[in-house]
């Protein structure tokens, strides 16, 4: 199945690669980016990290996956919610096929995102996993790789559940929870 939404932690996701939620600066942050720094090792990935700052938004970087079981870590930075008139939708959705293009020419088989931008950036997550949802089918429609939309709140797996039936996707396709899944750990 290419392309699965569940309820899990990302920096236990057995993947080639696992995306970060990062600043521009590419410093440890709070949420998803401070779980990842966490868990692959702070200072490791600090320094690698400020080697390779800054990251414009809506642009991707990649580093060692340090402990992780992850090989990469690819970092994103995604925009701050501006009310939807600054540019927002394009922004994110340059996060993801950025991200899908960097680990496609790195040779990752299989990715791991969290749901860019909707922590304390603040976008809406409705429209986040709306964009999240496009960017990603629009690189599996030309593109091979096993791709996971990971996150920690049940009530997003629902949500994705319920746009998935209204757009009448493929079983296949849908989303689902991290209960009935076989997720890559």
């Amino acid at each position: 199945m290419p392309f699965q939404i569940i309820q899990h932690d990302i920096t236990e996701m057995n993947t080639d690669a696992i995306v970060n939620a990062a600043n521009t600066r590419l410093l440890a942050g709070a949420g998803v980016c401070g779980a990842i720094f966490r868990a692959a090792g702070y200072e490791e990935l600090q320094r690698e990290c400020r080697q390779k700052a800054p990251c414009p938004t809506g642009q991707a970087v990649l580093t060692n996956g340090y402990h992780l079981q992850a090989d990469y870590i690819i970092h994103t930075a995604g925009p701050v919610w501006q009310g939807g008139t600054a540019g927002e939708e394009q922004l994110l959705y340059s996060c993801y096929a950025n991200s899908l293009a960097l680990a496609k020419q790195k040779g990752c088989r299989s990715i791991s995102f969290p749901l860019i931008s909707a922590g304390i950036f603040g976008y809406p997550k409705k429209q986040a996993l709306e964009v999240a949802q496009r960017a990603i089918r629009d690189f599996l429609d030309k593109q091979d790789m096993d791709v996971y939309l990971v996150v920690l709140d049940r009530d997003i797996v629902t949500l994705a559940q319920s746009l998935s039936d209204s757009a009448g996707l493929s079983q296949e396709s849908r989303a689902i929870r991290s209960d009935d899944a076989e997720k890559p750990v």
